[in-house]
């Protein structure tokens, strides 16, 4: 059994769980097994650390199954479209589940905000972290009591937020972060943090909604064993991003030379 890295651009795939008719990384990740001639569909042990949404990004995806010696990060981005890079591997027990076996998993969000207050933004990630009952971030009815820690820092014209946490009900992440905006922005009052921490349900125009996904990444997921480094790939996956950024840049510049024209 082994454990694989996997890092990946998320906007051109419709999340990480395979669909039928929709690209998704679980989907290139099959296909690209099936052309190595390792596996026709999901191989035998497979699990994932976790089911990003569309759109959403990662450094440190995490998949195990049964495969050959020679499956090296490497190998297998021989296989699989540019935007997505294994760079890691690890040898693991039989028994190893990539999703129950995890101890942390880590999310960082940059977000856009350049008149939110920091001190305002700190304060609600601190009344959010720790143990709490997240019934009302979340359109989960089940697993919504969470152990979490929030950080927010400043970065130019975002905040950067850190999410840290055993695991996360559905839309958790994207919810704190529009929750932890809002309130530095002036939107809501700090006191909104303890209301949606209550028991009693915040519905409708009261309610939080996810911010975007595009600017999360699922940073780190925690496991007790270690991930050799396949630095070919990793050199392999440096390619391909700062491509990406120079791609970014150039878009950014083309809409400012339109935007400066239209003055």
């Amino acid at each position: 059994m082994r454990a694989f890295r996997v890092a990946y651009d998320g906007r051109p795939f419709h999340g990480f769980q395979r669909q039928p008719d929709v690209p998704t990384v679980e989907n290139a990740l099959f296909d690209g097994l099936r052309a190595l001639g390792v596996a026709d569909r999901a191989p035998d042990g497979y699990a994932a650390a976790g089911r990003t949404d569309a759109g959403v990004s990662a450094v440190a995806q995490t998949v195990a199954f049964e495969c050959p010696d020679w499956l090296t990060p490497s190998a297998l981005n021989s296989e699989l479209p540019a935007s997505v890079r294994a760079w890691a591997s690890a040898e693991v027990v039989p028994e190893f589940h990539a999703t129950h076996d995890a101890y942390f998993r880590e999310y960082v969000y940059h977000c856009y905000a350049p008149r939110a207050n920091l001190a305002l933004a700190k304060d609600a990630c601190e009344r959010l972290s720790g143990e709490h009952d997240f019934h009302n971030l979340t359109p989960d009815v089940e697993g919504t009591v969470r152990d979490l820690r929030v950080r927010a820092l400043r970065d130019g014209e975002y905040l950067v937020f850190t999410l840290r946490a055993g695991g996360f009900a559905r839309n958790l992440v994207r919810r704190v972060v529009s929750l932890v905006r809002a309130v530095a922005t002036g939107d809501a009052p700090i006191a909104k943090v303890d209301r949606v921490l209550a028991p009693e349900p915040v519905d409708g125009p009261e309610g939080v909604p996810p911010a975007p996904a595009h600017p999360l990444v699922l940073a780190d997921v925690g496991y007790d064993c270690e991930f050799s480094v396949d630095e070919d790939a990793v050199e392999s996956a440096r390619e391909v991003f700062d491509g990406l950024r120079i791609e970014r840049r150039t878009r950014s510049r083309v809409a400012g030379e339109i935007r400066g024209r239209l003055e």
